[in-house]
């Protein structure tokens, strides 16, 4: 299909979500370039809050230094201030927020919501994809011993990232199932969630979600 999707055609923020693996860094930056709007990452704004030694950055930084999370209300404090930025104003790509029902609450009273992509892929699937990875070390290329094979002459210096096991996948997707089900559900009720097919080629997953963003 051609994308066509018009840039800021939904004036709320949408949500991407899905299992480690399933490929949303991919259409996250296909559905910034469609829509105008900017992705927004808690762990970036985060990392710029310390940067920047803001009121919040020091105050999730003394969670951090500690070993512990940062609470959901430093981490709405910070997607507040996101949302007053010129580049929001026709709402944002939340990646990676929100994890929990608690936090989905939230996240509504300081924003609108227009959808919420979930790209589902397999346990086993994701398994095999994140279990598969390889990477070369000298020029950090990420290979694939099935979907993505290395030249011959490189195979012997390709190593296996530490989290790349299945012990720790499986642990993720533990932890993801755990905490999102429920999400998944509690916007499904409110007639938000978009679910997409995660195992087809990564085009087609990029054009089911435009399709799906333009019919809303």
């Amino acid at each position: 299909m051609t994308e066509s999707l018009p840039r800021n055609s939904m004036n709320g923020s949408i949500v991407l979500f899905g299992p480690p693996g399933a490929g949303k860094g991919t259409q996250a930056t296909r559905i910034v370039d469609l829509t105008s709007k900017p992705q927004v990452s808690t762990g970036d704004m985060l990392r710029a809050a310390l940067s920047e030694g803001s009121k919040l950055g020091i105050e999730a930084k003394s969670f951090m230094e500690a070993g512990e999370l940062v609470p959901d209300d430093v981490i709405i404090g910070l997607i507040s201030e996101r949302l007053k930025m010129d580049d929001a104003k026709n709402g944002v790509l939340f990646d990676g927020f929100p994890r929990t029902i608690a936090q989905a609450r939230e996240l509504a009273k300081i924003a609108e919501v227009s959808a919420v992509v979930s790209i589902e892929v397999p346990d086993e699937s994701i398994v095999r994809r994140i279990v598969g990875r390889r990477m070369d070390p000298e020029t950090g290329e990420i290979y694939h011993i099935d979907f993505k094979p290395a030249p011959e002459s490189i195979i012997n210096r390709l190593i296996q990232r530490k989290d790349d096991n299945e012990s720790t996948v499986r642990n993720r997707l533990k932890a993801y199932h755990e905490q999102t089900s429920p999400l998944a559900i509690w916007y499904e009720n409110q007639g938000l969630l978009i679910k997409v097919d995660g195992e087809q080629t990564i085009k087609n997953v990029g054009d089911e979600i435009i399709s799906k963003l333009s019919a809303r």
